[in-house]
């Protein structure tokens, strides 16, 4: 039935950043938050656009949200291993912030702002819990500081997931358990843990058939440019951890780990200026400034052949 990963990023960004699937943002979010923050309605301030992502518009694939009571939310899902989405995290939350008031205003009209990070890959320092949420804390006392409650951040690692489908009781469960299984569910096997719940059947269904010819080819580019990176990421780190040993030295390890690393971000930010992506849109796909992006166009890409690439 399902053959789409709502993981990638450009699927999740239809699937919950579109007009008509409003419920099922609003489900999501309802899931995830505390019971005091529960959405009744939002208003989403940057809706799925293919023009926008073919103009470069759109490469990150967040999912900005205003509710009933002002509250803002930005949602994101990463499938790509980031160990310094952290700071990406707080960036684009601080991000999100900035843009609510425009010079002169007061900052009294601040709202609070709630992110929501969906990854798949281990990142918090947990064993167990799936769902880590962050606040700021008054460290003399330990409590919530109600001062600065328009914070609010929450990690959701998906492969620390580990529930079988008799143990699913909360939404937040089937959520999690949609995302990671609905690419593989077949028509007339639903589990009837998700078959029972309205919005999940709908955000099967509207996976199946949710893209057209053009769309589905930008969703398949995409997830091979995810997977591409992700395994040659991997692959550099593992050539330079393998040239370090070699060398029977720590120092060595690491300078090649990051050298091979190195080599292959330059080559892929070449890539995609040569797919027609703009210096702003490369800069925000790879977490660098304008002028990094432009430094790095300057240099030739080299194989691993010393050949330029």
């Amino acid at each position: 039935m399902c053959y789409i990963n709502p993981r990638v990023d450009f699927a999740f960004k239809k699937l919950f950043g579109s007009e008509e699937n409003k419920d099922l943002l609003i489900s999501l979010i309802n899931s995830i938050v505390s019971e005091s923050d529960r959405v009744t309605d939002v208003t989403l301030k940057n809706p799925y656009n293919i023009a926008d992502y073919k103009a470069g518009k759109m490469s990150i694939l967040d999912i900005k949200a205003l509710d009933q009571r002002g509250q803002w939310y930005n949602i994101e899902m990463q499938i790509g291993e980031d160990l310094n989405f952290d700071k990406r995290a707080i960036y684009y939350w601080a991000k999100l912030v900035t843009e609510q008031i425009s010079e002169g205003e007061m900052y009294k009209t601040l709202a609070k702002t709630i992110s929501i990070n969906i990854l798949d890959f281990n990142f918090v320092q947990s064993e167990t819990e799936f769902h880590n949420l962050y606040k700021i804390v008054n460290v003399t006392t330990g409590k919530e500081d109600n001062l600065h409650d328009i914070f609010e951040l929450h990690y959701i690692e998906l492969r620390k997931f580990k529930k079988e489908y008799k143990d699913i009781a909360a939404p937040l469960d089937r959520w999690i358990t949609f995302l990671t299984k609905a690419h593989s569910l077949k028509d007339g096997a639903i589990p009837d843990v998700l078959a029972a719940d309205h919005e999940i059947m709908k955000a099967i269904r509207a996976v199946d058939r949710m893209f057209n010819e053009e769309e589905r080819k930008i969703y398949e580019v995409r997830m091979k440019a995810l997977i591409d990176i992700e395994s040659k990421i991997a692959s550099a780190e593992e050539k330079g951890e393998k040239r370090g040993m070699e060398r029977g030295e720590k120092k060595g390890e690491k300078k090649g780990e990051k050298k091979g690393v190195e080599k292959e971000r330059i080559r892929m930010v070449h890539q995609a200026h040569k797919a027609g992506l703009k210096v702003r849109a490369i800069a925000e796909m790879f977490l660098l400034t304008e002028n990094e992006v432009e430094e790095i166009l300057r240099i030739k890409p080299i194989d691993n052949r010393g050949n330029e690439a």
